[in-house]
């Protein structure tokens, strides 16, 4: 049962926004941001950080699907089941391949996963626990053979961004959307997933 029940969407002109972009990025408004309605622009905030966050310059390596597999990462470190659930939806949605997404959780050793992207989703996990032991020298020098020091602190900022979700939703045991689980299912079910605490 959710900690606090989410509102019907208010329709305004900014949360005009807001529903045009879960409407990309999910293809429905989730409830997590339906709640935030209750704190005066606190949803129209989130969405304009989650823009910023996961806007790409021109040219940048860190791809909207990319995004999406940190997202998926951060949500199980965090074992943040509905985040799971919405961040594999998202990488469907913006064309995450497939052996990609069936295989998230082994993204250390499956070969779907090139270094660089290994390394991007090594400094997601890390950015999810608690404490956060930041990243060694090791994984320091994997993120700069890889990536930029804009990409990285692009990739910084997607994790950044998603661990704010994962204890929004953890706290708030946010009700999962039909689409939402069906993606978890279908992509995270033989890894154990379920809806836990958001059904």
């Amino acid at each position: 049962m959710p900690l606090v029940d989410p509102l019907e969407l208010k329709q305004d002109s900014a949360l005009a926004e807001v529903v045009k972009f879960y409407d990309e990025t999910l293809g429905f408004c989730p409830r997590s941001v339906l709640t935030m309605q209750r704190i005066p622009g606190l949803a129209e905030a989130f969405v304009a950080l989650n823009r910023a966050a996961t806007a790409a310059p021109p040219g940048s390596r860190v791809t909207s699907d990319l995004m999406r597999l940190i997202g998926a990462v951060c949500s199980t470190a965090r074992e943040c089941r509905y985040c799971q659930a919405h961040f594999v939806r998202a990488g469907e949605r913006y064309n995450a391949q497939e052996d990609k997404l069936a295989n998230i959780c082994r993204f250390r050793v499956h070969d779907a996963f090139t270094e660089a992207e290994r390394a991007a989703l090594e400094l997601a996990e890390i950015s999810a626990q608690v404490p956060n032991p930041g990243a060694d020298d090791d994984l320091t020098r994997r993120l700069r053979q890889h990536w930029t020091d804009d990409e990285i602190t692009q990739l910084t900022a997607v994790a950044s961004l998603v661990a704010f979700l994962n204890c929004w939703n953890a706290t708030m045991s946010t009700e999962l959307e039909e689409p939402a689980i069906h993606s978890g299912e279908k992509w995270l079910g033989k890894e154990g997933w379920e809806i836990g605490q958001h059904g």
